[in-house]
């Protein structure tokens, strides 16, 4: 299991991650500030799942997605998966003094039943209610929704949670989104199950993760997507889906774009050449 303080960034660390996200620490730990962060971080950082793909070491611990993702200073930009994304999002949280329960989420339960469940960490914040705060799902919310069923539109998506069986909640995201659901239990956390499927995605031949390249960023407007050969632009018109040229615009992509710096684009994109489909139109 996690140990607690791993799950909370040290006050110097804080002060980076507030840096890098261009915020200054909030004055108190309200929805007001929930929400500030919520948008800073997803407009920061890039999802991204490449170190799956290439087989690159992964650590889930939010620790290790600080020192990722922030601690190589300002000149080093990488971003991170579900796991990195919503583990340093959620021990930001605990040092600014909200009350953060990580929780044991499943995305496409609905199709896979209980074998998903683990798969996905989102993150849960009491306040005057229960708030989902996800910030690692790629293309989904810009800001944290209630924890109870209703919907919700953010910048004309909409999104909903709906009760299901069990006592699980379902996040839907919108119509375009390239995951379109995870179940979730307020409270839940169970950091063996998730640790398990979080070694499974990294090291199993028929993760998704290893055998796909994905890469969501929202930027101004829009929401930019790699899935292994394909750029995908989504807008208020719709989506926009091209198929990338090769290494020189994947390299481009993935600088001035998804804003990455990362070793070698170009074994990246030879093993992009390598996969037989394409991940949405699997």
């Amino acid at each position: 299991m996690t140990a607690a303080a791993d799950t909370t960034l040290t006050q110097a660390e804080l002060d980076a991650y507030l840096a890098r996200i261009g915020l200054p620490r909030p004055a108190t730990p309200d929805l007001d500030a929930l929400r500030a962060l919520h948008l800073a971080h997803v407009t920061s950082f890039t999802w991204e799942a490449i170190d799956a793909f290439m087989g690159w070491p992964i650590d889930a611990s939010p620790r290790s997605a600080f020192a990722k993702m922030v601690g190589g200073g300002p000149a080093y930009r990488r971003g991170g998966w579900c796991h990195e994304m919503n583990g340093l999002f959620g021990a930001a949280l605990s040092a600014l003094g909200f009350r953060v329960t990580r929780l044991c989420g499943g995305v496409r339960r609905v199709d896979f039943g209980d074998l998903a469940v683990g798969n996905h960490l989102t993150v849960q914040v009491d306040l005057d209610e229960p708030w989902l705060a996800e910030v690692g799902l790629g293309d989904a919310l810009f800001a944290p929704i209630p924890m109870r069923p209703g919907t919700v539109v953010q910048r004309g998506r909409a999104y909903a949670i709906t009760e299901e069986d069990g006592g699980w909640l379902r996040f839907h995201n919108h119509a375009h989104g390239a995951a379109p659901s995870f179940d979730f239990r307020p409270g839940y956390g169970d950091e063996a199950r998730i640790a398990g499927a979080h070694t499974f995605l990294i090291t199993d031949s028929s993760s998704p993760f290893i055998a796909n390249l994905v890469i969501q960023r929202h930027a101004p407007g829009r929401t930019e997507g790699i899935f292994n050969h394909t750029r995908r632009i989504l807008t208020d018109s719709g989506v926009e889906e091209r198929r990338i040229s090769g290494a020189d615009e994947f390299g481009h992509l993935l600088a001035e774009v998804f804003q990455l710096d990362v070793p070698d684009s170009d074994a990246i994109w030879a093993r992009v050449t390598e996969t037989k489909r394409d991940w949405l139109a699997a």
